[in-house]
């Protein structure tokens, strides 16, 4: 989002926290369990310095609760033409306690929680006010930084005169908030002991009562027993709201409704704009080459523009071919390399690395599967009947092989088993050799991945993918989809761009869901993907297949780039919320 706001000149400024051991590193046992590492990353290697206000001074700002202050320094990143500023607790005057807050994603508990997005939405909004900067607009992505619209209220009436009432209609009018959890439990909530702690000396000077605060985070208002939830307060606090694909817009129309009673649920006021990815960081470099053959002069400046992707047909398939069974080498020897060094860590057997450094077979139909390994993404789906999936890989005319990568929460044991059920099928002697799982999934191991496979699996259960990226990614290297019409593939999905598993419906019994899909997934796998891949005329290339590329590339890579994406927010969004034009609810 920032890199595409840099390239298109949109004056952003960006508020985050800086997590100095960021996620955790990712090890695998002998037993194939997952083993969590934290590493304090060194700030001095990383292209941030201290922000500094207008007097030339490093800034930290300071939050009051009931039980003490909170200390944060600002650094800043410079991304482009867009200043990230990340806040950081890890600073002198805070509690040991409080000095760890900000150390890693997803620590702690709720508790901690809370206090991190008091640090980021309260904290935020002064230390942008410490820089000397004025937002027209605020936006929220996704509800951890609604209390920066509690802050920007308090400021408003202190700046202006302005009652608490007449203060929240400006701030809301001028906010923008994207929701991307379409799971009830992934929206933060918290008691009132907790809020009145926290955000009780900030209730002080907006001049209301801890049950109107409380109220503020509620469904029902008047509800003491419901918890104070800050995607409800986001939600109330702003009038331009969106999901991330269209799919996904359904869902949190219906989630959300109760806060509309007298509005049918079409008309609930959340649109959507479906996520994009950046091309420049996740495009192949040897693919860049290729296209700038083909593509028109320039053509990196104009990445939004369809026009400008249909060039992808003027590509000598065998040229194109020729490319991505390149990547699909490099892909296969990073493989070997993480492989075998993760059998060395673990002291395997000499016999077990080298027969490491020899799996996988670059002439056969690679499948690649990347991501969180939350259970609703069903990792394990294409694991459902084994020995269906042993025939596949074992058929000596038109085998497969399948590589995954994926971290579970440190906390989701039920995500732990799924990875450690996919790792020990190493040791099963059907599958020895042809299904790998790469250790420690980041941005290095992505790429290779969506850039080496030939095709991208994808199995949410439906409608629980809010939008999902991984695949956008795999589109830009030619890598064909394989997934549940789930997220943005329910809208990207035209028949003749990927493969579709089952017809974008689900059970009300999540079994018969993924016993449904599970048999279409093999289905298609058997009927579609494998037939397909391996058709070859007389000069050895899958013409179709390749068709099937080039129309991937051409109908979705403009679609869904994260160019496209800002240019929606800044029209439908960005620009309303500043004052503009009317905002059109039926985002793309």
């Amino acid at each position: 989002h920032i890199k595409s706001a840099s390239a298109l000149g949109v004056p952003l400024v960006a508020v985050g926290l800086f997590y100095d051991q960021g996620y955790f590193k990712q090890h695998l046992d002998i037993n194939g369990w997952q083993q969590e590492e934290y590493i304090n990353i060194k700030v001095e290697n990383l292209p941030m310095e201290p922000a500094r206000g207008p007097d030339g001074k490093p800034i930290t700002v300071e939050i009051q609760t009931r039980t003490g202050r909170l200390l944060a320094k600002v650094w800043l990143m410079r991304v482009g033409r867009v200043n990230l500023y990340l806040l950081d607790c890890d600073v002198p005057g805070n509690s040991p306690e409080d000095r760890e807050l900000t150390a890693r994603l997803y620590g702690g508990d709720n508790r901690t929680r809370i206090r991190q997005e008091v640090v980021a939405g309260v904290g935020g909004v002064r230390a942008l006010r410490a820089l000397g900067i004025h937002p027209g607009v605020y936006h929220l992505n996704e509800g951890h930084s609604a209390f920066a619209t509690l802050e920007a209220i308090r400021m408003i009436m202190k700046d202006d005169g302005k009652s608490f009432d007449e203060a929240l209609r400006e701030v809301a009018r001028h906010t923008v908030f994207t929701t991307h959890t379409p799971v009830p439990a992934g929206h933060d909530r918290f008691d009132r002991n907790l809020v009145e702690e926290h955000l009780g000396p900030l209730r002080d000077e907006l001049g209301i009562s801890l049950e109107q605060f409380m109220g503020l985070g509620r469904i029902e208002p008047q509800n003491e027993h419901e918890p104070f939830c800050m995607t409800v307060l986001a939600l109330k606090l702003s009038r331009h709201a969106n999901a991330v694909s269209n799919v996904h817009g359904y869902t949190s129309r219906r989630m959300w409704s109760h806060l509309w009673p007298w509005r049918v649920e079409e008309e609930v006021p959340i649109g959507h704009i479906t996520n994009g990815v950046h091309i420049e960081s996740w495009l192949a470099w040897q693919m860049q080459q290729l296209f700038d053959r083909y593509f028109p002069v320039g053509w990196m400046a104009r990445l939004g523009e369809p026009e400008v992707w249909q060039s992808v047909h003027n590509i000598d398939p065998g040229e194109l071919w020729e490319t991505h069974y390149s990547l699909k080498n490099l892909l296969l020897a990073f493989v070997r390399r993480r492989v075998s060094r993760q059998c060395r860590r673990r002291s395997e057997s000499d016999e077990a690395v080298e027969a490491a450094r020899n799996i996988l077979d670059p002439n056969t139909l690679t499948i690649g599967f990347g991501r969180r390994f939350a259970t609703y993404k069903r990792a394990d789906l294409i694991l459902t009947d084994l020995d269906r999936l042993a025939k596949l890989v074992n058929d000596p005319a038109r085998p497969i092989q399948l590589v995954f990568a994926g971290k579970a929460h440190p906390a989701d044991e039920p995500g732990k088993h799924l990875i450690k059920r996919i790792a020990s099928l190493r040791h099963d002697p059907r599958f020895a050799g042809r299904v790998a799982f790469i250790e420690d999934y980041d941005i290095n191991v992505c790429r290779h991945l969506v850039q080496g496979v030939d095709v991208w699996l994808n199995t949410p259960r439906r409608p629980l993918e809010a939008s999902g990226t991984s695949g956008q990614k795999a589109v830009l290297n030619g890598v064909l989809n394989l997934s549940v019409l789930d997220g943005w593939w329910a809208e990207a999905y035209d028949g003749a761009n990927g493969f579709a598993i089952g017809r974008g419906t689900h059970h009300a019994d999540p079994q018969v869901t993924d016993a449904r899909d599970a048999a279409d997934l093999y289905r298609v796998l058997e009927q579609e993907v494998i037939p397909l891949y391996y058709d070859r005329d007389i000069d050895g290339l899958p013409r179709q297949w390749i068709k099937r590329m080039m129309n991937s590339i051409s109908s979705l890579a403009w679609r869904f780039s994260a160019q496209r994406m800002v240019a929606d927010y800044v029209q439908h969004a960005y620009l309303p919320a500043a004052g503009g034009t009317s905002c059109d609810m039926n985002f793309r």
